[in-house]
This record gives C-alpha cells, sequence and structure tokens, in this order.
C-alpha cells in the first residue's frame, strides 16, 4: 500500500489538467487519473490523456457517459466552434460537463480511498465557463461532504484547484519546471484525429498566447504547419 494520499485527478488530455496533474504528483500525492468519454468530437484528447498519464506514470481510468444525448454544445452537438473571439458564455461550454465529471471523480475517490481531487480550473476560465468559478468548487465541496459515506464516517473530500489564480503563462512556467511536456497534450477545441490543433479557436488562441507569454516555445502540432514551413 502506498504511504502517499491518494487522490484522483481529472485529466482532460489539455494542458491545464497535465499541469494539475504534475502539481500533485510534486506534492506528494499518490495519483489516480480520471479520463472522461462524454461523446466529445474532438476525440484526440483521450489519446492525449492516455499519453500524459503514461509520462507521468500515472495510472488511468476511462469512464464513458454520452453527453452527445443531450446536446446543446459545439464540442458534442453539430454546431460550429467559432473561430474568433466571443462574449459571454461561448458554445463550446457543455452544460453539467464538470458537475458530472467532478461526480465521476468523487465516485472514484470514494471507491479507492482519496481525500482529494484535482481539478484544472484556472482564472482563465471564470468569465466563460459558471462551472469553472472557485464559488462553483465551494459548493460542490460542500454537497460532496454531505452525500458521501466517506465524509459521514469522518473523512473529508478536498477539491483541490491548484491552477485557479494562475495565468495560462503562469500555468506553462509552472508545468514547464516540473518537465511537463506539452506536445504531448491537446488543447484544440477541433482537433483532428491525430491531436493537430486548427490555430483559430479561442482554446488554441489563448494557448499560444499563453506560451508566448511565458517565453516558452510552443510545441503545439498545427494542421496548417506543413503549409506554413
Amino acid at each position: 500500500m502506498s504511504e502517499f494520499p491518494k487522490a484522483v485527478v481529472l485529466l482532460s488530455g489539455g494542458l491545464d489538467s497535465a499541469t494539475a496533474l504534475a502539481i500533485a504528483l510534486q506534492t506528494g500525492f499518490d495519483c489516480h487519473a480520471l479520463a472522461v468519454d462524454y461523446g466529445q468530437r474532438h476525440r484526440s484528447e483521450l489519446q492525449a490523456a492516455a499519453r500524459v498519464a503514461a509520462s507521468m506514470d500515472v495510472p488511468l481510468k476511462v469512464v464513458s457517459i454520452d453527453l452527445r444525448a443531450i446536446g446543446g454544445s459545439a464540442l458534442t452537438d453539430d454546431i460550429e466552434v467559432p473561430e474568433h473571439e466571443t462574449e459571454g458564455i461561448p458554445v463550446t461550454y457543455v452544460p453539467a460537463r464538470n458537475t458530472i465529471m467532478l461526480s465521476l471523480a468523487l465516485g472514484l475517490a470514494e471507491v479507492i480511498g482519496a481525500q482529494s481531487i484535482f481539478i484544472g480550473v484556472n482564472a482563465v476560465d471564470f468569465s466563460g465557463y459558471p462551472d469553472c468559478r472557485p464559488a462553483y468548487i465551494r459548493a460542490y465541496q460542500a454537497m460532496a461532504n454531505l452525500a458521501t459515506k466517506a465524509a459521514v464516517e469522518g473523512h473529508r473530500l478536498q477539491i483541490q484547484t491548484p491552477l485557479v489564480l494562475m495565468s495560462k503563462a503562469d500555468i506553462i512556467r509552472q508545468g514547464t519546471d516540473l518537465g511537463v511536456d506539452y506536445s504531448l497534450t491537446v488543447s484544440c477545441y477541433q482537433a483532428d484525429d491525430e491531436g493537430r490543433a486548427c490555430r483559430v479557436c479561442d482554446s488554441c488562441r489563448i494557448r499560444a498566447a499563453g506560451f508566448e507569454a511565458a517565453s516558452v516555445p510552443d510545441p503545439t502540432r498545427y494542421r496548417d504547419q506543413l503549409s506554413r514551413n
């Protein structure tokens, strides 16, 4: 048995969750990664999650749930991904996604005896995604500690958000210091089957700006890279 406290880390295959996993490991947790196949159109992120978990020698569990049956998002429905900056809550918001993912992580945490769940929400996401806000995380943690056998028996759960106040550049700097290989990650909202990014969606623009601000070379593979070289 591990002498370290256990944690479930939600691992999407993107830049933020990879950094959150590295931080959890560096902090001394025995990490168990969880990826969710929720019917997302950009399937390459699940392959990225597997690569990241393997690179950090962390076991990965993949749970499937079909959010395409609900739809309502450009990531799960036949809705075009915007290729320009938008205001308000974007069409890439997936209804109830973080609530569902946290609930799956909560179930796994109870089964393996983990008292922490790590999720890579951060300040960049607050305005566009209501289920990334600190108030939401606090509310979910309070609910979790009312809803679980473990908490009733005195083993309270903590939802860890190590990136919550960090800029994208700060996240990249810290992850680089911790040895995260960002070439393994996929952040694009419409990556192709090989994980190559589109360069023009919100996520691509934020990611590229983060690498530039951090003064770290951007290892992202883009679909149009060959034509630019």
